[in-house]
């Protein structure tokens, strides 16, 4: 999948959480500069609850589950959501330096696109606005399943 076709993903994902970045296809295209492309396999983990990371994935390709560990339960166990294509994640990741909250893992073959800190910063210097349009699209994300895991009374250190 190439970054076009991610790109409309993100656009037309119809979910509650979903990236909401009010971006023209010109401005995506200087965005997806800044993006890494990986492929994942199925039973990976694409990020690991407690690591230090500051980067956010849009998921281009695939199922992820999200779940926090527990001593002596099996991975889904403790299942908060299930991303499909056009999803983000590890948003919390740009707002800060602290431990990944929870873990995610590929339950299918996927391709994610990163945004790692640092070149979201370097985009910031050059172009400002797409920069806080991201932020301010990847804190509303935040927001909404802070708020849904509140409401679950998942606990979200």
């Amino acid at each position: 999948m190439e970054f076009p076709e991610v790109v409309q993903a993100v656009q037309t994902l119809n979910a509650e959480d979903a990236f909401r970045a009010r971006l023209t296809l010109d401005q995506w295209r200087s965005v997806g500069t800044y993006l890494s492309r990986h492929d994942i396999r199925a039973g990976d983990l694409l990020i690991k609850q407690g690591d230090m990371d500051r980067t956010m994935y849009i998921l281009g390709q695939g199922t992820l589950q999200v779940f926090v560990s527990a001593s002596a339960t099996p991975a889904g166990a403790n299942r908060i959501a299930i991303l499909r294509t056009g999803s983000v994640v590890g948003e919390p990741g740009l707002f800060g330096d602290g431990p990944r909250s929870a873990n995610v893992e590929a339950m299918t073959p996927c391709t994610v696109w990163a945004l790692r800190g640092p070149r979201l910063e370097e985009l910031g210097a050059r172009s400002p606005a797409l920069a806080l349009e991201l932020l301010r699209a990847a804190g509303g994300v935040m927001a909404i399943r802070m708020r849904a895991n509140m409401t679950r009374q998942i606990p979200f250190s």
